[in-house]
């Protein structure tokens, strides 16, 4: 279970707790999220590198399901494509193909999005009761329900190194995503724009294995409307499950 900005492993609590009678769950914050940790711009690679990590250790001898949301979907999706044979199946929450989505957002909301993420991105380089502050303040406006206690600078680098980083951006060392296996996409329905674009959630919906819902929620769809989101990641968990038995 990777999550995204600006929220640590306790985003799935709800998901947990209604899914560890049936599957063996494991979190963990990404690296740099926790409140007091050092100020550091991670890699792509590093990120991928610690998943793989993670997942070798929790799970050795048998490929997992990823369960993804927001920052968590970039970085969990580059880990499907760098180590195919180590996952069965996809969760992705809210966020969709990057690629796909830059070339489907018209001016304006390309403008809106460019403006938070710069925001977020200064307020890492800033740091600081300031970036503190300036990433809070972030979270307020775009309506996160998660605890604004642990928020805080450290967990913008991705932001910082999106827009800023060089040739160590994330976008100089994605792949494309196109699974290579079952996935379900599920995401908000009420927000000024998609993180994903149509023809790809078409794409998606019309191969074997895979489906895609849309709920009557925003971005924080777990949180948001947490029993619905419950229902249908059981569901096809279960089915998928049921199928390759």
């Amino acid at each position: 279970m990777l999550h995204g900005w600006p929220d640590t492993w306790r985003l799935w609590d709800g998901q947990v707790a209604a899914l560890q009678g049936r599957f063996r769950c494991a979190r963990f914050s990404l690296p740099g999220f926790e409140p007091g940790t050092p100020r550091a711009a991670r890699t792509l690679d590093e990120l991928v590198d610690t998943i793989a990590q993670v997942a070798d250790a929790v799970s050795p001898g048998r490929p997992l399901t990823l369960l993804l949301h927001d920052w968590g979907c970039v970085f969990g999706y580059q880990y499907a494509m760098r180590h195919p044979q180590r996952v069965a199946r996809i969760v992705g929450v809210d966020i969709g193909d990057p690629a796909s989505l830059q070339k489907s957002l018209t001016a304006g909301d390309k403008l809106k999005v460019m403006a938070y993420q710069v925001w977020l991105a200064a307020a890492w380089a800033i740091g600081g009761r300031v970036g503190d502050g300036m990433t809070r303040w972030m979270a307020r406006a775009l309506r996160c329900p998660s605890d604004p206690a642990p928020m805080g600078a450290q967990m913008n680098y991705p932001y910082f190194m999106l827009w800023f980083g060089g040739r160590r951006s994330y976008a100089r060392h994605s792949q494309a995503f196109r699974p290579a296996c079952p996935l379900l996409f599920i995401y908000g329905k009420r927000k000024p724009f998609m993180f994903h674009s149509p023809a790809w959630a078409e794409r998606v919906a019309a191969q074997p294995g895979c489906a895609v819902q849309g709920l009557d929620t925003g971005h924080w769809v777990m949180l948001n409307q947490p029993a619905r989101f419950n229902q249908v990641l059981g569901d096809w968990l279960s089915l998928q499950t049921a199928v390759s038995s």
